[in-house]
């Protein structure tokens, strides 16, 4: 991290993550001692080409697969050596996920598709957060149409809304504009700011510049090392924190 940001607490720490996959008489290295800080209430962009090992580290972060070395601290918890169950479980409430194929039951209602991360926790207040969510998405009036009467950017802001549900500690969103038109995209980083703004941490995963450029900090990878880490906007306000080092929302 740069000097310029406050003493916030880290979400994420990979101290020398390494990830190599098997293929026969000669291991793919597809991660390098990689070590990365993230800090509560960050919006990180992380960029790299075809085959810089973006997608190996967003399945890391996510709990989808385990690192072949090093350590990976999610909120203080050395999560790299958990079970899959225990991995799974802390996904659940931990890390809300958005990705480019959006993942939704196409004859579902949006209210439905948003309570899905519910079934696997209990959630006694899930009917209200789910309400809460689609609000705050813009999609009230779609609350009870299926997911295959929505538009593209439509469905995009339903799967924000079931990635927030569980009040996740940070917001995991592979390629979330992917499928999207250029207007649409820009609709959907907007709603991703605007979450942040809130307090939220969110990590994207992306190969496009102009996209990356809705982020606060642009980390970039080739051949499975992280070769630039920068914040090309102005650190958040100290406001933004309360004495615990967690992120606010901002007073308007």
């Amino acid at each position: 991290m740069n000097e310029g940001w406050p003493a916030v607490a880290p979400i994420i720490e990979l101290r020398r993550i390494a990830k190599v996959y098997p293929t026969g008489e000669e291991d793919t290295v597809a991660l390098r001692d990689v070590d990365l800080t993230v800090r509560k209430g960050e919006f990180v962009a992380i960029m790299g080409p075809s085959g810089s090992g973006k997608s190996s580290l967003m399945h890391i972060l996510g709990l989808l697969d385990r690192p072949s070395g090093g350590r990976y601290f999610l909120n203080g918890e050395d999560v790299s050596g958990l079970t899959r169950n225990q991995q799974a479980a802390i996904r659940n409430r931990q890390i809300g996920f958005v990705f480019q194929q959006f993942n939704l039951l196409p004859r579902t209602t949006v209210l439905d598709n948003v309570l899905l991360p519910t079934l696997y926790g209990r959630v006694p207040d899930g009917l209200l957060r789910a309400v809460r969510v689609i609000d705050e998405v813009g999609l009230r009036d779609r609350t009870n149409h299926r997911s295959n009467q929505l538009s593209g950017g439509q469905i995009q802001r339903v799967a924000i809304a079931r990635a927030l549900i569980m009040e996740p500690s940070m917001i995991l969103a592979d390629e979330p504009t992917g499928n999207l038109d250029t207007e649409k995209s820009g609709e959907i980083m907007e709603l991703f700011q605007q979450i942040n703004a809130k307090g939220a941490t969110v990590v994207l995963i992306t190969h496009e510049e102009d996209i990356a450029r809705y982020a606060r900090r642009i980390i970039r990878l080739k051949d499975g090392r992280i070769v630039s880490d920068e914040d090309w906007q102005l650190p958040f306000e100290r406001s933004r924190y309360d004495e615990t080092g967690d992120a606010v929302p901002p007073v308007h």
